[in-house]
């Protein structure tokens, strides 16, 4: 027998996009063919999709890591990668997608609705879609992109009407059987149904839907037992049928007790806002629409305890029904009073009139959010630190490839052109301070030297190099350019010392500072 499953934590992550490709064409009696190199596919997403002949989690508590297929490398000939192949997660009905923080995602209702839960990355141009006016034969693609990752929580909720709710073998499943062409498992025992069972009932022309909710014992809404994982299936229900068991054994227990129990721990369970009436607001289960099913009145003792509970209940405002699922006693009218309030709040929903759209003020966004980027001087080891923090910015370094230095240069272009020198100059930023592009993750650092004016295309450099970065290549670090600082200025003033002593000896017969010691001209 499957397990049923009702809440898995989901680690997906979609698919990377294909590298652009390098490539120059090469045709006989054609030497200026000029770039080739095709673009890279895009990666795929991870979709979630409702579908009606899923109806547990199961798959996802064995294999909770899921990925979307990979973008494919650009090619030559101007031939572009395929694209990810992307993953479609068949999801119940019901379900609700929230993050770590129990913020709710999406609420998947209705068969075929959808939710991207991770999104693949975007695929790499290639030398050719790179390619202009100035810079005819680009030596450099651009990398694909990472896919986005995500750690989400499915939880399960029944899409159903009308909640069936009480002790263990008060006659639930029964009645879920006696009603509608349900099956589920029956036996004379408590905590028989271990899983949520759902009917579907026809009564005259109204047909709804019928939720068979166990585990519900004291102490359920705190976790004891099973009734805090299976509470969930009982928020979206618009009506509830409180079932209390007339012919129980035990004699510590009685109808009326049984119902205080159970209301007890649906005021304690929290709601939330997942389900939602017309208007936005989040109803409490227990002021919601409430009948009293009075079961197992075919057995004597069980028709006395009706009779004798019935009048305090009707006097507590409860509309109370004798039925037995064994003898289908009464069943046919209280079918005809869950249609009723069905009926009711579907009405609700359909002449509920349309939110009206509340204007929403916002700051005027400043000049750094404006240009799409923000920069946050910050100190490390006592040395300014600049960080660049931007959707554009950090998606480029991720398509720059770093080994190749007309990548490198073109990186700087982009930033240039989007205004980033020129902010790191309003800050106070001098060539060698660091400049860090991202957040923590997956950060870049390197030291600032302001990019020429001029772009790499007009500098006249070899396919995949820069001449802008030339003397960068081997950049010394601070420490190494002190050190070599202070050499030169021992190294000097010990040559002073060797000629003023050869001076004094009669070797020379000016003094190392006798150019500074000559009068100036007009004196």
């Amino acid at each position: 027998m499957a397990a049923f499953i009702d809440r898995v934590v989901l680690h997906v992550s979609g698919g990377s996009g294909g590298h652009g490709c390098v490539s120059i064409k090469r045709e006989k009696f054609k030497p200026l063919g000029g770039p080739d190199g095709g673009s890279g596919g895009n990666g795929g997403d991870v979709i979630l999709r409702v579908d009606a002949q899923t109806t547990t989690l199961l798959s996802y508590h064995h294999s909770p890591h899921r990925h979307a297929g990979n973008g494919e490398g650009g090619k030559g000939d101007l031939r572009p990668g395929k694209n990810g192949e992307t993953l479609v997660l068949p999801v119940p009905e019901g379900t609700v997608v929230k993050n770590r923080d129990g913020d709710i995602l999406a609420d998947l209702i209705g068969d075929g609705s959808e939710y991207i839960v991770a999104s693949g990355g975007l695929g790499g141009l290639g030398n050719a879609g790179l390619s202009s006016q100035r810079r005819k034969a680009p030596g450099f693609a651009l990398l694909g992109t990472p896919g986005t990752a995500a750690e989400v929580i499915l939880e399960l909720k029944s899409v159903a009407d009308v909640a069936l709710v009480g002790y263990p073998s008060a006659g639930k499943s029964s009645l879920i059987a006696a009603l509608s062409a349900a099956r589920p498992k029956i036996a004379d025992y408590p905590f028989t149904t271990l899983v949520p069972n759902l009917g579907v009932v026809q009564a005259g022309e109204v047909r709804y839907t019928v939720a068979d909710v166990p585990g519900l014992i004291p102490g359920a809404s705190q976790g004891r037992g099973l009734g805090l994982e299976f509470l969930r299936h009982v928020e979206r229900c618009a009506a509830l049928v409180h079932v209390l068991d007339c012919g129980a054994l035990e004699t510590d227990r009685d109808p009326v007790a049984d119902l205080e129990t159970i209301q007890a721990e649906l005021d304690a369970y929290e709601v939330d806002s997942s389900f939602a009436g017309a208007d936005g607001q989040i109803i409490p289960l227990n002021e919601r629409p409430r009948l009293i099913a009075l079961n197992k009145v075919d057995m004597p003792d069980g028709r006395d305890m009706a009779e004798f509970v019935r009048p305090e209940l009707e006097k507590r405002g409860y509309r109370v029904f004798e039925v037995s699922a064994m003898s289908r006693e009464g069943l046919r009218e209280l079918s005809f009073a869950m249609s009723e309030l069905v009926t009711e709040a579907r009405a609700k929903i359909e002449a509920a009139p349309l939110p009206v759209p509340v204007e929403v003020l916002r700051p005027r966004a400043t000049k750094a959010s404006k240009a799409g980027f923000v920069i946050r001087k910050e100190e490390r080891n006592l040395e300014p630190l600049f960080r660049v923090i931007g959707e554009k910015p950090e998606r480029w370094i991720m398509q720059t490839d770093f080994r190749n230095d007309e990548a490198v240069g073109y990186l700087a272009d982009r930033l240039a052109k989007l205004g980033v020198e020129n902010q790191l100059y309003k800050l106070g930023a001098k060539p060698g301070d660091a400049v860090v592009i991202g957040s923590e993750v997956d950060a870049v650092v390197f030291d600032w030297e302001p990019t020429m004016a001029a772009g790499a295309e007009l500098l006249g450099s070899r396919r995949g190099q820069d001449e802008r970065l030339a003397e960068f290549a081997a950049r010394p670090s601070r420490e190494q350019k002190k050190a070599e600082h202070e050499a030169r200025k021992g190294a000097k003033a010990a040559a002073r010392e060797d000629l003023e002593a050869e001076r004094k000896a009669g070797i020379w017969t000016e003094s190392v500072n006798y150019k500074h010691q000559l009068p100036k001209s007009g004196e």
